[in-house]
């Protein structure tokens, strides 16, 4: 998310006239944001602001999301991004739920080998942090994904930010005021028509 300034406030709207926003603006940088949607009440979570998205700012966003609860079954629900099927996410996951033996050598053998082998590790259902995986070029099957466009159209489209602290702590007060006032189950409201039958013939 880019931290934008505008260099001047918009044109209100007036008789047959809408809103206009001037273009020059000034660029304070952007930030990454990974966050939790719990599904069950709509709830956002555990959110991390940085400057990047590593495969080690994603282990340690993981680390403190599961410190919320650190007793707790987790399953999270990731597109197939190589960050999220990481050597450091399979070691994190062993460690946290206890589990013991040779896990091999990334590249070379066992479950660190490939991306693949770390992914079937990654989402063992016997594991008690696990994560699901959506099919390719279908992230928006992930409910996190809907509230990114609620945040997008509520809070960034339209605003202007003095700097990259201003940013995160607008996006902060923006979960905080989402968690009370607005969040709730999502329910999801499509339904596949029937394919209707070619008549027959004569």
């Amino acid at each position: 998310m880019q931290a934008l300034e505008q260099l001047h406030p918009d044109i209100p709207m007036g008789p047959g006239r809408v809103q206009a926003r001037e273009f020059e603006y000034v660029r304070h940088g952007t930030l990454c944001l990974m966050a939790n949607l719990e599904i069950w009440c709509g709830h956002v979570i555990a959110p991390t602001l940085g400057p990047t998205r590593t495969e080690q700012d994603f282990k340690t966003h993981i680390e403190q999301t599961v410190n919320t609860d650190p007793l707790a079954g987790w399953v999270f629900i990731v597109d197939d991004l190589n960050t999220h099927q990481s050597e450091s996410l399979v070691l994190h996951v062993a460690e946290a739920c206890g589990i013991e033996g040779d896990l091999g050598v990334k590249g070379k053998s066992g479950v660190l080998e490939s991306q693949a082998s770390r992914a079937e590790f990654l989402k063992d259902p016997s594991h008690r942090i696990r994560f699901a995986y959506t099919p390719k070029h279908s992230s928006w099957l992930n409910q996190i994904e809907i509230w990114f466009s609620i945040l997008a159209r509520k809070l960034l489209k339209r605003s202007s930010f003095g700097s990259l602290e201003d940013l995160k702590e607008r996006i902060l007060r923006f979960i905080d005021y989402f968690n009370a006032t607005m969040a709730k189950p999502m329910k999801w409201l499509y339904s596949p028509r029937p394919i209707r039958e070619e008549a027959p013939d004569g």
